[in-house]
Parts: structure tokens; sequence; C-alpha cells
């Protein structure tokens, strides 16, 4: 089962909210027991695209995000981001951009009224699977 800190689902929620309407992003860390995965913190980063149809990190954000989770003894557990006009899964070119096969991809959706977080895996041949976690 994976697990998500109530408390770090709140901070992509108001990174989302704050930053509409471009997309927001960062990186889920945690840890991976092998059987459960817990995201413990979130590392917001900065969409250098300023776009509501697609980011990029900066890079600078992500070696200092990486080298902080580290430190904390983190794992890497996957990346967010929002779609501020559309449902919560990848585009196609979440989908092409989807090099690591063992990483989550988080989407938050603000495209209605309630927003929407799913969690996805997204295999070599860009076969996407929607994964269940519960917000503890």
């Amino acid at each position: 089962m994976i697990y998500i800190y109530k408390l770090q689902y709140e901070k992509i929620l108001k990174q989302a909210r704050n930053e509409f309407p471009n997309e927001c992003c960062g990186y889920l860390g945690g840890l991976d027991s092998g059987k459960d995965i817990f995201i413990k913190k979130i590392y917001s980063l900065t969409n250098t695209d300023h776009s509501s149809d697609h980011f990029s990190m900066d890079p600078a954000e992500q070696f200092r995000a990486v080298k902080l989770m580290r430190s904390e003894k983190f794992n890497m557990i996957g990346n967010y981001h929002s779609h501020p006009y559309s449902p919560s899964r990848p585009s196609e070119e979440d989908k092409r951009l989807a090099f690591d096969d063992k990483i989550l991809y988080g989407i938050l959706s603000l495209e209605k009224e309630k927003p929407v977080f799913n969690l996805f895996k997204i295999d070599k041949n860009k076969n996407v699977e929607k994964l269940e976690y519960k917000i503890v």
C-alpha cells in the first residue's frame, strides 16, 4: 500500500493553488519497505516553463532537493505535478517524458471544484497503471 502524509498532500494542494494557472511540480520523498511506500515529504520545485499545460523542473533546485532528501535519509519515491485544466491522468507528454519505471508519478487535477490527486506507474512501454493510496 502507498501512504502519503496528510500534511504533505496539503502542501501539494497549496502549491498547485498558489501557482495556478500554471502547473506546479516537485519530488516525492519517503521510504519504500518493499511492501509499503510512505511518502513522508514533498520537495516543491519551480516550473521554469511557467505554463498551464507543461512543466520543466529547475535543474539547480532538483540537485538541492535530492541532496536534502538524501541528508534526511529519504528515497526518491517519485515526482508530482498539477493539471490546472485537465484530469488527473498522464498526458501524452507526461508518458513520453516518464523515463523511470521504478518511481511514482503524482498528478493533482484542479479541473473541477474538488481537486483530484492520483498516483501512477508508467512502464517502459508507456503503459499507465493507476495506484491505490491512503492519506494518513
